[in-house]
Order: C-alpha cells, then sequence, then structure tokens
C-alpha cells in the first residue's frame, strides 16, 4: 500500500514563493521516480517536473527557473519550491509516484496524492 500527501500550498502574491511538500508512505519501495502536476480550473490536469530516484529532473516550460524539484529519501519526502510565482500559477498541485521517468517525459504511476491548492493572486 502506497500513500502519497501533499501539503504547502496557500495563498501568497505574485512575486511570491512557496514550497509544496510530498510524503510517500510505502512499505515496499522508496520513492522512485515522480511527478508534479497542477491543475487549474478548466484545464487538464498537466506535467510541470519530474524526477528520478537519482535526482535527474525535467521542468516543463512555463515552471523552468521558477520551479525546483528536490527530495529527502531518508524522510521519503519531494519538494516544489516555486518562486516568482505568477497568477497563472494558480491551481491544485499534484504529485505522483510509481511512473516511469525519461530525459525527456514522465509517464504518471498510479498512486497520486489528494492535491494541494496554490492561488496566486495579482
Amino acid at each position: 500500500q502506497v500513500q502519497v500527501v501533499e501539503s504547502g500550498g496557500g495563498l501568497v502574491q505574485a512575486g511570491g514563493s512557496l514550497r509544496l511538500s510530498c510524503v510517500v508512505s510505502s512499505r515496499t519501495f522508496g520513492i522512485g521516480a515522480m511527478g508534479w502536476y497542477r491543475q487549474a480550473p478548466g484545464n487538464r490536469r498537466a506535467l510541470i517536473g519530474s524526477q528520478n530516484s537519482r535526482g535527474g529532473t525535467n521542468y516543463a516550460d512555463s515552471v523552468k527557473g521558477r520551479f525546483t524539484i528536490s527530495r529527502d529519501n531518508a524522510k521519503s519526502t519531494i519538494y516544489l519550491q516555486m518562486n516568482n510565482l505568477k497568477p497563472e500559477d494558480t491551481a491544485v498541485y499534484y504529485c505522483n509516484t510509481g511512473g516511469t521517468w525519461t530525459s525527456t517525459d514522465y509517464q504518471a504511476g498510479e498512486y497520486w496524492g489528494q492535491g494541494t491548492q496554490v492561488t496566486v493572486s495579482s
């Protein structure tokens, strides 16, 4: 059984920062490859960044240079540091694990968190 729990969302002004956390609880394996997704109202859920177990990362162009994924394997936690936030970053952010990572893509696995709301005011 794998549980994924995100936290850290909230309301922030444009130009501000937030750090999201994603704790992965599993009895059988570590975090492995993972992805961060977001879904704004009326839009499909979209991949914004991913990381493999060795720390290799990919980012969507919309967040490249502003968002950073990191992990603490000892805490089974993945982080999404979001800087210089913009109103268009407003969305529910989801963490996914158990997927397949390549240097150009991440195919989502079956384990999703419940999401955390990020709202950026102008």
